[in-house]
């Protein structure tokens, strides 16, 4: 029984690591199928500077939104850009340094919570993003993935059709999702506004209820019964051993004072002794 609970507790915690790695494979699958796509629209109206274009998706990513633009690294460094849900300042620029660069957008709709999530709170707004590639020669196809660095001003992003009750303002909370599959919490400035030094996914979650978060205390609960159902069992097993060897040790007692001795005097001290018990000597009948 105490194996069956072991194996259990193995399993899920093996299927939490699955998920969230897989859930960072299809993260990543998903940026470099909807950066062909945005590329292919980018393509598609001869290359335009300075011009947002929405990328036509297949059918199986609907409820999906995908936007492109190609800006001239001057005009980034002069006006910044202010396109989709993205406000990047002015005086940024790109690493390495580009002469043109395509700024792809995202935002994920109803497909937020299938690529992207966070243990503890729930999402309250889609998930957008955007990506940051070089685009001096889009002939390549070898789209370079570049930074940004706007000398330490902040990038907004504006969340759309975000409601927020006057209790959940102090709650919300700005999360940015990184490359890597980790993630960084920030409070919000304003109600629908959060900010960032980079390129990512963003989002806004609020703390799950404790009712919704009740699993989190049956975890930690079966492991703390888990190692508590050890100690139990070892405590038992010592106490059944002192047990038996104390029954032992009392027979072993029993044993000795059930044997009587007789007692003789050597001297003027009585000393305890054993009673002799000898053969009878028999003569033997000689023959004549």
């Amino acid at each position: 029984m105490i194996w069956d609970f072991i194996w259990v507790l193995i399993f899920t915690l093996c299927c939490c690591s699955l998920v969230h790695s897989l859930n960072n494979t299809a993260s990543e699958s998903l940026n470099s199928l909807v950066q062909d796509f945005a590329f292919r629209s980018m393509v598609k109206h001869r290359h335009q500077t300075g011009a947002l274009y929405d990328a036509l998706l297949p059918r199986n990513l609907s409820g999906m939104d995908v936007s492109i633009v190609r800006l001239r690294s001057r005009r980034l460094w002069n006006k910044g850009a202010n396109f989709s849900y993205f406000q990047i300042p002015p005086r940024t620029v790109s690493i390495p340094h580009v002469r043109r660069l395509a700024i792809v957008y995202q935002n994920l709709g109803n497909w937020s919570s299938h690529y992207y999530n966070l243990p503890g709170y729930s999402l309250i707004s889609s998930v957008v993003g955007f990506m940051v590639f070089d685009a001096s020669n889009v002939r390549d196809r070898s789209f370079k993935n570049l930074t940004l660095n706007t000398m330490g001003h902040p990038i907004s992003i504006q969340f759309p059709n975000l409601l927020f009750m006057s209790d959940n303002n102090s709650r919300a909370r700005c999360v940015a999702f990184n490359g890597n599959g980790t993630f960084q919490l920030t409070v919000m400035s304003s109600p629908g506004v959060c900010h960032s030094r980079d390129q990512g996914h963003f989002s806004v979650v609020l703390p799950l209820e404790k009712k919704q978060g009740q699993w989190y205390m049956w975890l930690i609960g079966c492991v703390l019964g888990f190692f508590g159902l050890i100690t139990l069992g070892y405590v038992g097993f010592s106490s059944l051993r002192l047990v038996k060897t104390k029954k032992i040790q009392a027979m072993e007692k029993q044993a000795i004072e059930d044997m009587v001795l007789e007692s003789r005097w050597v001297g003027d001290s009585k000393m305890p002794s054993a009673a002799v018990t000898r053969t009878q000597p028999v003569l033997e009948s000689i023959a004549p």
